[in-house]
């Protein structure tokens, strides 16, 4: 590991610093993209963004500001939107691997930063699933059964999240240690719950609700839509609806079967 910090770095100091071991393995804070392309990527956008002076905390401001984008792009009822939101959600995602990188290359990493990178998270995904209602009406309106889906999908998208930060909030309330970012800590110890956790992950509705994988949803339904005068997006927000619930009570149960609050 670097001792000194080069004003200057090249994208191998910069991997050496920023990408270590405990980051790359993480079991629930790295999502697939970062593993794929998008670690492989962020260091040449880390690099100018050092360069340019920007903090992490600006670095995590500039993709909440993607993440707010994205939502609005939901709700434009076009193809055109549909494209939009992929695009900034890789953003998004890209900046959000970015400004970890500035934080732990200028050895700034702070509770301000992991609080404000959790507000660009809820920001994304719980404005995306809002927005599809809007754009399942065909357009923003006071009312409406599309909009009132919209609305509850974007309630059961932030319940699912806050199941995951109330394991922190409780542990921490209880004088517990941090919880380890691996997979063990998270399966369930009784055996029924062990075997829907594994017939969860072999057809994983329940990671639908990333920006990531809601941005590509929508993406196929815009596409279907042309065809079929708009039912493909309504279809994906009822079905994303029932999958919410689903994973609401699920994520519940996981949580209080497995040894996260023990």
């Amino acid at each position: 590991m670097l001792t000194e910090r080069p004003a200057r770095p090249t994208i191998a100091q910069l991997r050496e610093v920023t990408q270590p071991p405990s980051v790359r393995t993480r079991a629930g804070a790295e999502h697939w993209v970062a593993h794929l392309y998008l670690r492989d990527l962020s260091p040449y956008l880390t690099r100018p963004l050092l360069r340019l002076g920007f903090s992490a905390d600006a670095v995590t401001w500039l993709m909440i500001l993607c993440a707010a984008l994205s939502a609005v792009s939901t709700g434009w009822p076009t193809l055109a939107g549909a494209i939009g939101v992929v695009v900034l959600a890789q953003l998004q995602q890209l900046l959000d691997c970015c400004d970890g990188e500035v934080a732990r290359w200028r050895q700034t990493s702070s509770p301000r930063g992991v609080y404000l990178d959790r507000v660009g998270h809820y920001t994304a995904e719980c404005g995306i699933a809002v927005a599809l209602g809007v754009r399942a009406n065909g357009g923003p309106a006071l009312d409406g059964v599309w909009i009132s889906a919209g609305l509850a999908l974007g309630l059961l998208v932030c319940l699912n999240k806050v199941e995951n930060d109330l394991v922190h909030v409780a542990r921490h309330y209880a004088g517990m240690t941090q919880m380890a970012d691996v997979e063990s800590v998270r399966v369930p110890q009784a055996g029924l719950l062990r075997t829907a956790r594994r017939a969860a992950r072999l057809v994983p509705f329940h990671r639908i609700f990333h920006s990531i994988e809601m941005s590509l949803l929508i993406l196929l339904a815009a596409v279907v839509d042309l065809f079929v005068d708009g039912w493909a997006t309504k279809v994906l927000l009822v079905a994303m609806l029932v999958s919410a619930v689903v994973t609401v009570v699920g994520h519940l149960a996981a949580v209080l079967g497995s040894s996260r609050l023990r």
